[in-house]
């Protein structure tokens, strides 16, 4: 009798919990509590097995009701699907802006935000229509890392080769992500690829060497400013060591990453990272070793096969409950951001996706949103001769030629876009239906580089020659069609255009001086001879639904190319130093770069003119705690309206240690009507001017005299403006 009430009373319990559960009665279900009671109450529920599947891809207990979020890429634009068919399914539209590489070249992090909150609105789409019902809102981006050496193969993911301007772009594509909402996030920012992940062909198993310094104020500081400024609370470890230690296990996780800056969410490995800890770094003895080292070390999340690794770590005492237990806490408290464990109608983008909400990637202001930023990414390399804009009372016909005359690549962390407009598409478009009171222009076109290519030009009043990279290498995985190609897992062994692409563009030009050479390229590009001989080039990235009207914008002058460069463009690899040496005082960046480039960091020039007056500071010197505002007046000296950027400099000239030739320090994007004058203000804090004093493990502002320029690019900022101000003892 007594077993009989007994098995009654418990079964009876059951139906309460289960009850309670689907009525939101756990205390981890209620908003009201504090953030740390809810995931001890959620984690103390939890069974070991369920803890140790919460250290996969999706934090997710459904026992208990947790709905966890996958994550997905997206470093310009939604994936779910492209080239790699991310997501698994059946492909799914999303907007696909230019990428990384393009959006660092608009130098406009407002632009920059609207770009990455557009996505986050995609991402929640999809993952709460119920027509959907698929992706995630954990987004693998932005990706903080460096382009310090143009052979990389993914330079095309990053904004550039300078922290404070990558730093800057991260810090807003982090903030358009997670949104305004203080207390729930849209989406997740994940930060890729921690820390100093910048080849290719040895990335699973070599070492990153370089001195605290550089860790600090180089390749760790973009990191830094997207965690404490953009307020990321996730990022993804790199493959490779960091001064002999993988980045996996290296201690920098969580002395700095999680003690000094506040990152209390996700460390997740990178892709199969826990195996390559055995099989390429070699550095444990088998996968149980390996992934107890990944926790004690920060890592709480796995994108690997990580459960009886984990399982048998735990047996064989390698790790403890407890130390799972603490591990998962970052999983949740990132939960507890998106309003996973939440009520829908106390988080405001639980609305997203509802019935009646329209598709947010087929809105037109969507369209018109991509169509700007691809303009503004578009950077005038070269205009010697004046051709463009083209001018439609004088160039009635165009021919349109190369072999990327015709096509939109996508590169790997691409999703599907609802449509393209490649250049033919845009061009004919533009020259068909010209403004009022304009004339019609002809267009014809050629995809190739072959002779009847070369005989079209040659007939027509201007031509404009397509060539460029491919971004997935125009071949498999880890394999390239050329040397001059590189992507994931394949550096660039050549800095040139790909065989023939360049002698197509003299040959065309030869045929018709009035050619215009469009640069659509991942990486920067070896011209030997068009840089020399060519009049006009412009530039622009990969992957941009709108990829064809923008072009055909500028090239027409319905916009003015204000986009700028990110990196610098070296003449040969002559003038790099080996791609191993990550010490980037040997000559790498416009920071320490000592040679003639072929095109400086933060070169575009624009159609209109410029003239600069006036460089001035709100003090003539800065106590090391204060700041100053710097100013300078911009006039738009010509007929049309066009871009400016205002790149600020820093030297050091008092300085006891080694510092940069030159070093960012601010800049500002303004668009000027002509005749209009405009006072560009930017700020400059002391504590933007430390370097970091190793001996001391501090950042350390020197006090003396420091050199202020301002221009248009690093090359420029030489010969425009110069002020000095103090710092004061």
């Amino acid at each position: 009798m007594r077993n009989w009430f007994t098995c009654l009373l418990v079964c009876l319990l059951g139906v309460l919990v289960g009850l309670s559960a689907s009525q939101g009665g756990y205390p981890f279900q209620d908003p009201a509590l504090g953030a740390e009671e809810r995931i001890t109450d959620l984690i103390g529920r939890m069974t070991l097995a369920e803890k140790i599947d919460c250290l996969a891809n999706r934090a997710a207990v459904p026992r208990l009701g947790v709905k966890g979020s996958p994550h997905i890429e997206g470093y310009h634009g939604v994936a779910q699907g492209g080239p790699s068919n991310w997501g698994r399914r059946n492909p799914t539209a999303t907007t696909q802006f230019p990428q990384a590489y393009g959006l660092g070249s608009t130098w406009d992090p407002e632009l920059v935000r609207r770009v990455a909150a557009q996505e986050a609105r995609e991402a929640r789409y999809l993952y709460q229509s119920a027509r959907y019902d698929r992706s995630g809102i954990i987004v693998r981006a932005p990706n903080a890392d460096l382009a310090r050496d143009p052979r990389w193969g993914r330079t095309e993911e990053v904004y550039g080769e300078d922290p404070y301007l990558v730093g800057t772009l991260a810090t807003a594509f982090t903030r358009g992500l997670q949104g305004d909402d203080p207390r729930y996030w849209t989406a997740a920012a994940l930060l890729k690829h921690f820390l100093a992940n910048s080849n290719e062909d040895l990335r699973t198993s070599s070492s990153s060497n370089f001195d605290e310094r550089l860790w600090r104020e180089y390749y760790a500081k973009p990191f830094e400013m997207a965690v404490r400024e953009g307020g990321s609370r996730a990022l993804m470890a790199a493959y490779n060591a960091v001064n002999g230690t993988p980045a996996h296990v290296h201690p920098m996780l969580r002395d700095i990453v999680m003690k000094e800056w506040g990152v209390d969410g996700i460390i997740c490995t990178d892709g199969s990272g826990l195996r390559l800890l055995v099989t390429d770094h070699k550095a444990f003895p088998d996968l149980p070793a390996a992934a107890a080292a990944c926790l004690k070390a920060g890592i709480n999340h796995f994108l690997d096969q990580h459960r009886e690794p984990v399982t048998e770590a735990v047996k064989r005492g390698l790790v403890t409950e407890a130390e799972i237990d603490q591990a998962l806490r970052g999983l949740f408290r990132v939960s507890i951001r998106l309003g996973l464990l939440d009520p829908p109608e106390r988080v405001p983008a639980a609305s997203i996706g509802a019935p009646g909400d329209p598709e947010p990637w087929a809105q037109p202001e969507t369209r018109a949103l991509v169509r700007e930023v691809t303009r503004r990414s578009i950077v005038l390399l070269k205009n010697s001769a004046g051709l463009l804009p083209l001018d439609r009372s004088k160039v009635r016909s165009v021919a349109v030629v190369g072999p990327l005359a015709n096509q939109v690549l996508l590169d790997w962390y691409s999703g599907t876009p609802p449509y393209t407009v490649t250049p033919r598409d845009g061009i004919e478009r533009a020259a068909g239906s010209p403004p009022a009171g304009a004339s019609r222009v002809g267009m014809n076109w050629v995809g190739d580089t072959g002779d009847a290519a070369v005989e079209l030009a040659r007939r027509q009043d201007a031509a404009i020659v397509c060539i460029g990279s491919h971004p997935e290498g125009n071949a498999g995985w880890a394999l390239v069609s050329s040397s001059s190609e590189g992507k994931e897992a394949v550096d660039r062994q050549a800095i040139t255009l790909p065989p023939g692409q360049e002698e197509f563009i003299r040959r065309v030009y030869e045929a018709n001086p009035r050619t215009v050479v469009v640069l659509i390229s991942s990486f920067p590009v070896a011209l030997p001879w068009a840089a020399v001989n060519a009049s006009t080039i412009l530039h622009v990235t990969h992957n941009s639904q709108e990829l064809g009207n923008a072009l055909a914008d500028v090239l027409f002058g319905d916009a003015d190319p204000g986009g700028r460069l990110v990196q610098t463009w070296p003449k040969s690899l002559d003038q790099l130093p080996s791609m191993m040496d990550y010490d980037i005082r040997h000559g790498r960046t416009y920071m320490y770069f000592r040679g003639e480039p072929q095109y400086a960091f933060g070169h575009g020039l624009s159609y209109t003119t410029f003239a600069w007056d006036r460089l001035r500071t709100s003090a003539a010197s800065m106590a090391r705690t204060g700041a100053i505002e710097v100013a300078v007046d911009v006039r738009n000296t010509g007929a049309r309206a066009g871009d400016e950027v205002v790149q600020l400099y820093v030297r050091y000239p008092d300085s006891k240690v080694e510092r940069p030739l030159k070093q960012l320090r601010g800049f500002a994007r303004a668009t000027l009507k002509p005749g209009e004058s405009r006072t560009v203000t930017l700020r400059l804090a002391a504590a933007d001017l430390a370097y970091w004093d190793a001996a001391r493990h501090a950042w350390t502002i020197e006090p003396g005299r420091v050199e202020l320029m301002v221009g248009r690019s690093s090359a420029d900022a030489d010969l425009t403006l110069k002020q000095m101000v103090t710092v004061n003892p």
